[in-house]
Protein backbone atom coordinates (compact mmCIF):
# COMPACT_ATOMS: atom_id res chain seq x y z
CA UNK A 1 0.00 0.00 0.00
CA UNK A 2 1.97 3.59 -1.04
CA UNK A 3 1.84 6.75 0.76
CA UNK A 4 2.43 10.16 -0.48
CA UNK A 5 5.20 11.23 0.35
CA UNK A 6 3.46 14.78 1.93
CA UNK A 7 0.83 12.99 3.36
CA UNK A 8 3.53 10.88 4.95
CA UNK A 9 5.27 13.95 6.81
CA UNK A 10 1.89 15.26 7.06
CA UNK A 11 1.13 12.29 9.74
CA UNK A 12 4.12 12.21 11.02
CA UNK A 13 4.29 15.82 12.09
CA UNK A 14 1.02 15.58 13.38
CA UNK A 15 1.74 12.53 15.53
CA UNK A 16 4.83 14.01 16.95
CA UNK A 17 3.04 17.44 17.59
CA UNK A 18 0.62 15.20 19.83
CA UNK A 19 3.67 13.78 21.58
CA UNK A 20 4.19 17.48 22.61
CA UNK A 21 6.52 18.68 20.08
CA UNK A 22 6.51 22.20 18.58
CA UNK A 23 5.26 21.93 15.24
CA UNK A 24 8.84 23.54 13.22
CA UNK A 25 10.41 20.54 15.04
CA UNK A 26 8.16 17.84 14.67
CA UNK A 27 8.27 18.59 10.78
CA UNK A 28 11.71 19.14 10.80
CA UNK A 29 11.98 15.20 11.96
CA UNK A 30 8.95 14.10 9.94
CA UNK A 31 11.39 15.22 6.55
CA UNK A 32 14.06 13.77 7.54
CA UNK A 33 12.36 10.31 8.59
CA UNK A 34 10.58 10.11 4.96
CA UNK A 35 13.73 11.57 3.31
CA UNK A 36 15.43 7.91 4.49
CA UNK A 37 12.11 5.80 3.46
CA UNK A 38 12.20 7.58 0.12
CA UNK A 39 16.49 6.43 -0.57
CA UNK A 40 15.29 2.85 0.48
CA UNK A 41 17.20 3.55 3.79
CA UNK A 42 14.23 2.38 5.66
CA UNK A 43 16.35 1.47 9.00
CA UNK A 44 16.32 5.27 9.76
CA UNK A 45 12.98 5.88 8.32
CA UNK A 46 9.63 6.75 10.16
CA UNK A 47 10.11 3.02 11.58
CA UNK A 48 11.99 4.90 14.08
CA UNK A 49 8.72 7.30 15.56
CA UNK A 50 8.11 4.79 18.15
CA UNK A 51 11.46 5.24 20.08
CA UNK A 52 11.36 9.05 19.20
CA UNK A 53 7.95 9.25 20.80
CA UNK A 54 8.89 7.33 23.85
CA UNK A 55 12.49 9.12 24.17
CA UNK A 56 10.30 12.38 24.32
CA UNK A 57 7.70 11.45 26.63
CA UNK A 58 10.20 10.19 28.84
CA UNK A 59 11.96 13.35 29.07
CA UNK A 60 15.19 11.68 27.37
CA UNK A 61 14.50 14.60 24.85
CA UNK A 62 13.17 18.16 25.19
CA UNK A 63 11.89 19.16 21.98
CA UNK A 64 11.34 22.77 23.60
CA UNK A 65 14.69 23.61 23.37
CA UNK A 66 16.31 25.92 21.05
CA UNK A 67 19.65 24.91 19.67
CA UNK A 68 22.42 27.78 20.79
CA UNK A 69 25.08 28.98 18.74
CA UNK A 70 28.15 29.30 21.24
CA UNK A 71 30.79 29.77 18.95
CA UNK A 72 31.11 31.30 15.84
CA UNK A 73 34.73 32.61 15.15
CA UNK A 74 34.92 33.20 11.40
CA UNK A 75 34.67 29.80 9.97
CA UNK A 76 34.41 28.00 12.30
CA UNK A 77 31.26 27.24 15.01
CA UNK A 78 30.20 25.00 18.34
CA UNK A 79 26.19 24.35 18.29
CA UNK A 80 24.96 23.18 21.63
CA UNK A 81 21.79 21.16 20.55
CA UNK A 82 20.42 21.51 24.18
CA UNK A 83 19.14 17.84 23.95
CA UNK A 84 16.48 18.50 21.16
CA UNK A 85 15.68 15.99 18.37
CA UNK A 86 19.08 15.41 16.40
CA UNK A 87 16.84 15.64 13.31
CA UNK A 88 15.82 19.39 14.37
CA UNK A 89 19.49 20.36 15.87
CA UNK A 90 20.92 18.99 12.65
CA UNK A 91 18.49 20.96 10.50
CA UNK A 92 19.33 24.24 12.64
CA UNK A 93 23.05 23.31 12.30
CA UNK A 94 23.20 22.94 8.27
CA UNK A 95 21.43 26.39 7.78
CA UNK A 96 24.04 28.04 9.59
CA UNK A 97 26.80 26.59 7.90
CA UNK A 98 25.44 27.11 4.58
CA UNK A 99 25.14 30.82 5.20
CA UNK A 100 28.52 30.72 6.48
CA UNK A 101 30.16 28.92 3.99
CA UNK A 102 29.16 31.48 1.69
CA UNK A 103 30.22 34.15 3.53
CA UNK A 104 33.85 32.53 4.37
CA UNK A 105 33.89 29.54 1.79
CA UNK A 106 34.11 26.92 4.34
CA UNK A 107 32.85 26.65 7.37
CA UNK A 108 33.55 23.69 9.82
CA UNK A 109 30.43 23.71 12.48
CA UNK A 110 31.01 21.11 15.83
CA UNK A 111 27.64 20.20 17.27
CA UNK A 112 27.15 18.58 20.49
CA UNK A 113 23.88 17.74 23.15
CA UNK A 114 22.38 16.26 20.32
CA UNK A 115 20.58 12.91 19.35
CA UNK A 116 20.41 10.33 16.95
CA UNK A 117 19.68 12.91 13.37
CA UNK A 118 18.79 10.30 10.70
CA UNK A 119 21.09 10.26 7.43
CA UNK A 120 24.04 11.98 6.30
CA UNK A 121 21.94 12.02 2.51
CA UNK A 122 19.31 14.39 4.05
CA UNK A 123 21.78 16.88 4.60
CA UNK A 124 23.62 16.66 1.59
CA UNK A 125 20.87 16.92 -0.93
CA UNK A 126 20.19 20.07 0.75
CA UNK A 127 23.84 21.63 0.62
CA UNK A 128 24.20 20.21 -3.01
CA UNK A 129 20.96 21.73 -4.22
CA UNK A 130 22.73 25.14 -3.19
CA UNK A 131 25.74 24.23 -5.19
CA UNK A 132 27.67 23.84 -1.83
CA UNK A 133 30.15 20.15 -1.30
CA UNK A 134 29.82 19.35 2.35
CA UNK A 135 31.00 16.36 4.55
CA UNK A 136 28.95 15.36 7.76
CA UNK A 137 29.85 13.00 10.17
CA UNK A 138 28.03 11.72 13.81
CA UNK A 139 29.22 9.65 16.14
CA UNK A 140 26.53 7.19 17.99
CA UNK A 141 25.98 4.60 20.76
CA UNK A 142 28.58 2.04 20.75
CA UNK A 143 27.37 -0.65 19.03
CA UNK A 144 31.31 -2.06 17.76
CA UNK A 145 33.95 -2.88 18.99
CA UNK A 146 37.49 -2.06 18.10
CA UNK A 147 39.63 -4.47 16.11
CA UNK A 148 40.91 -7.11 18.37
CA UNK A 149 37.87 -6.59 21.13
CA UNK A 150 34.70 -8.52 21.61
CA UNK A 151 32.14 -6.02 22.99
CA UNK A 152 30.70 -2.87 21.56
CA UNK A 153 33.05 0.33 22.40
CA UNK A 154 32.08 3.40 19.91
CA UNK A 155 29.28 3.59 17.28
CA UNK A 156 29.12 2.91 13.77
CA UNK A 157 30.06 6.36 13.14
CA UNK A 158 28.47 7.66 9.60
CA UNK A 159 30.57 9.98 7.07
CA UNK A 160 28.87 10.98 4.38
CA UNK A 161 29.89 13.12 1.55
CA UNK A 162 28.07 15.19 -1.26
CA UNK A 163 28.61 16.99 -4.04
CA UNK A 164 26.32 18.64 -6.64
CA UNK A 165 26.15 16.86 -10.38
CA UNK A 166 24.74 18.25 -13.67
CA UNK A 167 22.20 15.58 -13.53
CA UNK A 168 19.01 15.67 -11.38
CA UNK A 169 21.59 12.51 -9.14
CA UNK A 170 24.27 14.27 -7.19
CA UNK A 171 27.11 12.50 -5.96
CA UNK A 172 25.94 11.14 -2.17
CA UNK A 173 28.29 8.72 -0.22
CA UNK A 174 26.46 8.08 3.08
CA UNK A 175 27.74 5.57 4.86
CA UNK A 176 28.72 3.90 8.42
CA UNK A 177 31.82 3.02 9.36
CA UNK A 178 30.63 -0.84 10.14
CA UNK A 179 30.30 -3.27 7.43
CA UNK A 180 26.93 -2.83 7.45
CA UNK A 181 24.32 -0.19 9.50
CA UNK A 182 22.99 -1.49 12.74
CA UNK A 183 19.55 -0.08 11.42
CA UNK A 184 19.95 -3.26 9.10
CA UNK A 185 20.44 -5.80 11.83
CA UNK A 186 17.14 -4.40 13.50
CA UNK A 187 15.21 -4.74 10.99
CA UNK A 188 16.20 -8.15 10.10
CA UNK A 189 15.47 -8.99 13.55
CA UNK A 190 11.68 -7.59 13.32
CA UNK A 191 10.85 -9.83 10.17
CA UNK A 192 12.92 -12.32 11.53
CA UNK A 193 15.39 -12.63 8.84
CA UNK A 194 19.27 -14.00 9.19
CA UNK A 195 21.90 -11.84 8.72
CA UNK A 196 25.01 -12.94 6.42
CA UNK A 197 28.02 -14.38 7.94
CA UNK A 198 30.76 -11.74 8.80
CA UNK A 199 28.17 -8.38 9.75
CA UNK A 200 28.31 -9.19 13.34
CA UNK A 201 29.53 -11.29 16.65
CA UNK A 202 27.20 -12.61 19.49
CA UNK A 203 27.82 -11.22 23.06
CA UNK A 204 30.89 -13.68 23.48
CA UNK A 205 32.35 -12.66 19.95
CA UNK A 206 31.98 -15.79 17.79
CA UNK A 207 30.22 -14.86 14.30
CA UNK A 208 26.32 -14.95 14.07
CA UNK A 209 23.87 -15.01 11.85
CA UNK A 210 21.08 -14.44 13.96
CA UNK A 211 19.71 -10.52 13.91
CA UNK A 212 18.60 -11.12 17.69
CA UNK A 213 22.51 -12.55 19.05
CA UNK A 214 23.78 -9.63 16.53
CA UNK A 215 22.05 -7.14 18.47
CA UNK A 216 23.27 -8.78 21.69
CA UNK A 217 26.80 -8.60 20.93
CA UNK A 218 28.44 -6.08 18.53
CA UNK A 219 28.45 -4.93 14.81
CA UNK A 220 32.00 -5.56 12.78
CA UNK A 221 34.03 -2.37 11.73
CA UNK A 222 34.62 -2.18 7.48
CA UNK A 223 38.03 -2.85 6.46
CA UNK A 224 38.78 -4.38 9.81
CA UNK A 225 41.43 -2.13 11.69
CA UNK A 226 41.23 0.59 8.88
CA UNK A 227 37.04 0.60 9.58
CA UNK A 228 37.92 1.23 13.47
CA UNK A 229 40.34 3.62 13.07
CA UNK A 230 37.88 5.84 11.18
CA UNK A 231 35.23 4.95 13.35
CA UNK A 232 37.94 6.28 15.75
CA UNK A 233 38.93 9.33 14.26
CA UNK A 234 34.71 10.26 13.49
CA UNK A 235 34.30 9.66 17.74
CA UNK A 236 37.29 12.18 18.20
CA UNK A 237 36.09 15.17 15.70
CA UNK A 238 32.30 14.90 16.70
CA UNK A 239 32.67 13.25 20.26
CA UNK A 240 35.99 14.94 21.87
CA UNK A 241 36.21 17.69 20.07
CA UNK A 242 32.99 19.15 20.47
CA UNK A 243 32.88 18.46 24.18
CA UNK A 244 29.81 15.64 23.29
CA UNK A 245 30.19 11.98 24.25
CA UNK A 246 32.16 9.79 22.80
CA UNK A 247 32.86 5.88 23.08
CA UNK A 248 30.56 4.55 25.78
CA UNK A 249 29.50 7.95 26.80
CA UNK A 250 27.18 7.85 23.48
CA UNK A 251 23.90 7.09 25.84
CA UNK A 252 21.79 4.29 23.53
CA UNK A 253 17.98 5.18 22.45
CA UNK A 254 17.01 1.88 23.04
CA UNK A 255 18.11 1.07 25.97
CA UNK A 256 19.16 4.09 28.36
CA UNK A 257 16.43 5.32 29.75
CA UNK A 258 17.93 7.40 32.58
CA UNK A 259 20.34 10.03 30.19
CA UNK A 260 19.84 12.05 27.35
CA UNK A 261 21.83 10.21 24.37
CA UNK A 262 24.44 13.81 24.49
CA UNK A 263 25.77 12.78 20.28
CA UNK A 264 27.85 15.01 18.48
CA UNK A 265 28.37 15.97 14.96
CA UNK A 266 30.21 18.05 12.57
CA UNK A 267 29.44 19.84 9.10
CA UNK A 268 32.33 21.07 6.77
CA UNK A 269 30.23 23.11 3.98
CA UNK A 270 32.90 24.22 1.18
CA UNK A 271 31.72 26.85 -1.31
CA UNK A 272 32.66 25.41 -4.29
CA UNK A 273 32.47 28.85 -6.17
CA UNK A 274 35.48 29.96 -4.03
CA UNK A 275 37.97 27.31 -6.38
CA UNK A 276 36.14 27.53 -9.56
CA UNK A 277 32.70 28.22 -11.15
CA UNK A 278 30.00 26.40 -10.58
CA UNK A 279 29.04 24.99 -13.82
CA UNK A 280 32.68 24.37 -14.62
CA UNK A 281 32.94 22.16 -11.36
CA UNK A 282 29.69 20.32 -12.03
CA UNK A 283 30.99 20.09 -15.91
CA UNK A 284 34.37 18.64 -14.78
CA UNK A 285 32.20 15.52 -12.41
CA UNK A 286 30.09 14.91 -15.18
CA UNK A 287 33.00 14.04 -17.15
CA UNK A 288 34.41 11.95 -14.12
CA UNK A 289 30.92 9.99 -14.24
CA UNK A 290 30.96 9.57 -17.70
CA UNK A 291 34.52 7.97 -17.81
CA UNK A 292 33.48 5.87 -14.84
CA UNK A 293 30.30 4.93 -17.15
CA UNK A 294 32.36 3.50 -19.57
CA UNK A 295 34.79 1.61 -17.89
CA UNK A 296 34.46 -2.36 -18.45
CA UNK A 297 32.63 -3.95 -16.51
CA UNK A 298 32.63 -7.25 -14.62
CA UNK A 299 30.35 -10.36 -15.83
CA UNK A 300 26.66 -10.29 -14.88
CA UNK A 301 27.09 -6.15 -14.16
CA UNK A 302 24.86 -3.69 -16.56
CA UNK A 303 26.22 -0.79 -15.23
CA UNK A 304 28.19 1.14 -13.06
CA UNK A 305 27.29 3.38 -10.66
CA UNK A 306 28.24 6.31 -8.89
CA UNK A 307 27.59 6.43 -4.91
CA UNK A 308 23.79 7.69 -4.50
CA UNK A 309 22.84 7.21 -8.12
CA UNK A 310 21.00 3.91 -6.79
CA UNK A 311 19.03 5.81 -3.93
CA UNK A 312 18.35 8.77 -6.51
CA UNK A 313 16.66 6.78 -8.71
CA UNK A 314 14.80 5.02 -6.08
CA UNK A 315 14.06 8.48 -4.49
CA UNK A 316 12.27 9.40 -7.99
CA UNK A 317 10.27 6.08 -8.32
CA UNK A 318 8.65 6.45 -5.10
CA UNK A 319 8.19 10.56 -5.54
CA UNK A 320 6.59 9.42 -8.51
CA UNK A 321 4.61 6.76 -6.78
CA UNK A 322 4.28 6.83 -3.18
CA UNK A 323 6.51 4.96 -0.38
CA UNK A 324 5.03 1.58 0.63
CA UNK A 325 5.58 0.67 3.65
CA UNK A 326 6.01 -3.10 5.28
CA UNK A 327 2.94 -4.63 7.05
CA UNK A 328 4.80 -4.45 10.47
CA UNK A 329 5.44 -0.83 10.23
CA UNK A 330 1.92 0.27 9.35
CA UNK A 331 0.64 -1.44 12.47
CA UNK A 332 3.21 0.00 14.24
CA UNK A 333 2.08 3.46 12.81
CA UNK A 334 -1.74 2.82 13.17
CA UNK A 335 -0.93 1.73 16.83
CA UNK A 336 0.74 5.32 17.75
CA UNK A 337 -1.75 7.21 15.57
CA UNK A 338 -4.68 5.28 17.40
CA UNK A 339 -3.40 6.87 20.55
CA UNK A 340 -4.00 10.43 19.33
CA UNK A 341 -6.62 9.80 17.13
CA UNK A 342 -4.89 9.90 14.22
CA UNK A 343 -5.17 7.30 11.36
CA UNK A 344 -2.24 5.96 9.01
CA UNK A 345 -5.26 5.08 6.50
CA UNK A 346 -5.84 8.85 5.83
CA UNK A 347 -2.55 8.73 3.57
CA UNK A 348 -3.54 6.42 1.23
CA UNK A 349 -2.59 7.06 -2.36
CA UNK A 350 -5.96 6.62 -4.81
Amino acid sequence: MAHSVSKLVDFSTKLLTAGGAPDAVARAVSESLVAADLRGVSSHGVVRLGVYLKRMAEGMIDPKAEPQLERDDGPVGLLDGRNNFGAYVGARGLDIAMARAKTHGAYILGVRHSNHFGTGAHYLQQAVSQGLAMIVMSNASQTMPPTGGVRPFMGTNPIAFGFPTGTDVPFILDMATSLVARGKIIVAASKGEAIPLGWAVDKDGNPTTDAHAALDGAVLPLGGAKGSGLAMAIDILCGVLTGAGFGPSVNNMYDNWEEPQNVGHMFIVLDIARWMPLETFMARLDDYIRLLKLEPRAGGVEEIFYAGEIEGRLEASRLRDGITLPAKVEDELNALGAAYGLSLNELQLS
